[in-house]
């Protein structure tokens, strides 16, 4: 989900310790930002009652940093194009801590969209650079395993981060969560201060890149279909998961503890799509579709209560928790030499979903049921089939 800097040798005699301790500050940056951004998806009841605005109005608070990071991944990559990576992002992820503490004070809704709004800025800004970073900090030969660490920071709060966001929240309430994050944004920024070395900055992507891969590659195409209809069918339905848990009966005190079950369940589903992704990335994907689309079936089906809505969100985490490592690699795999320009392509279409899925998810709320979303959720997800099917099928032709 990263817009990759051109490879630049690592520095003969660089100290691999030194390195990765860049390493894990640049991994601590990236699970501060993801899980920054989607941390209202645990709190939007709390946060709605304490501003007085509705469920739906308060999806807001993922739809707005999810467009702002679609428009932010690529125009802050070029933008800084000459500026030491090491600032820049030790700037975004300052500000996101602050950001964050701005909302564990916020007074009104509009101080939370406003400190929203700066925090999609750093989310697409630092996503762009911090992928490729692991290419200038330590040693050749460890730059693979660099690379999945940084990954795993997003992985890893894509799934965990939000959970845990809740469980602080139901043991001490909203403000105390966002403060918490900020807390986090801000040690982040001091690792990064202390312990990167300074990255000069090589410019690697234009606009005029973005629309000549897209155009002339069916793979990243396929791709970009794949990670909209997905993760905006995903997040319609995850962002309002505790509303449709609590409409179910299920106890509040019990939200926090099923959503940590979700994340584990993703962790897992991430290991699980690295090992088959090598050889079974077509199956992968599609196997990610039908598992989502069953997930969401059956939460909108089952009576639930603890144990059975506890039973569909693990299946739900392991699907969703395999989506990174496989789009990327997909993308990866589809565009071997413009990887800059189809990642960024990326970084804004998952973000973008991620607030088109907010934003209709809260109007379906709002106007059908709050259980619609898990229908349209499911629907948009088994749509991915299709676009697998089509893909395979241009390969093969193209084969020929």
């Amino acid at each position: 989900m990263t817009t990759v800097d051109t490879p630049v040798p690592a520095t003969t005699g660089r100290s691999p310790v030194k390195g990765w301790l860049a390493v894990l500050a640049v991994t601590l940056g990236i699970f501060s930002l993801m899980t920054s951004e989607l941390l209202p998806v645990g709190l939007l009841t709390p946060v709605g009652t304490a501003l007085d605005v509705s469920e739906g109005t308060a999806g807001l608070m993922v739809t707005v940093p999810g467009l702002v990071a679609a428009v932010a991944a690529p125009l802050v990559t070029v933008a800084t194009g000459r500026v030491d990576r090491r600032i820049v992002l030790a700037v975004l992820v300052g500000l996101v801590g602050a950001a964050n503490l701005a909302s564990a004070f916020a007074t009104s809704f509009a101080v939370v969209l406003a400190a929203r709004f700066l925090i999609g800025i750093s989310v697409g800004g630092f996503w762009s650079i911090a992928g490729g970073i692991a290419l200038r900090l330590v040693p050749d030969k460890h730059v693979p395993r660099a690379t999945a660490v940084i990954f795993g920071g997003v992985e890893t709060a894509s799934v965990l981060g939000v959970p845990t966001g809740t469980f602080i929240g139901d043991l001490s309430g909203w403000r105390t969560a966002f403060a918490a994050v900020g807390i986090l944004g801000l040690s982040s920024l001091a690792c990064m201060v202390f312990l990167m070395p300074r990255v000069p900055a090589e410019q690697t992507i234009k606009f005029a890149d973005l629309p000549k891969v897209f155009k002339g590659n069916a793979g990243v195409r396929a791709g970009v279909a794949m990670t909209f209809l997905v993760i905006t069918g995903h997040f319609l339905a995850y962002t309002f998961v505790r509303p449709i848990l609590q409409d179910d009966g299920v106890d509040d005190n019990m939200i926090g503890v099923l959503l940590l079950t979700f994340g584990v369940a993703g962790i897992c589903g991430n290991f699980i799509a690295g090992a088959l992704v090598a050889k079974r990335l077509r199956q992968t994907a599609a196997g990610i579709s039908v598992v989502l689309t069953l997930a969401m079936v059956l939460l909108a089906l089952v009576g639930n209560t603890a144990l059975t809505a506890g039973a569909v969100l693990v299946l739900w985490g392991l699907g969703y928790g395999a989506v990174p490592v496989t789009f990327q690699t997909w993308i990866l795999d589809a565009a071997p030499d413009t990887t800059e320009a189809a990642s960024s392509l990326y970084v804004s279409t998952f973000n973008l979903s991620i607030a088109l899925g907010a934003l209709f998810g809260g109007l379906a709320v709002d106007g059908l049921t709050t259980t619609s979303v898990l229908w349209i959720g499911a629907v948009l997800a088994a749509l991915t089939l299709l676009v697998v099917g089509g893909a395979r099928r241009t390969a093969a032709v193209s084969a020929e």
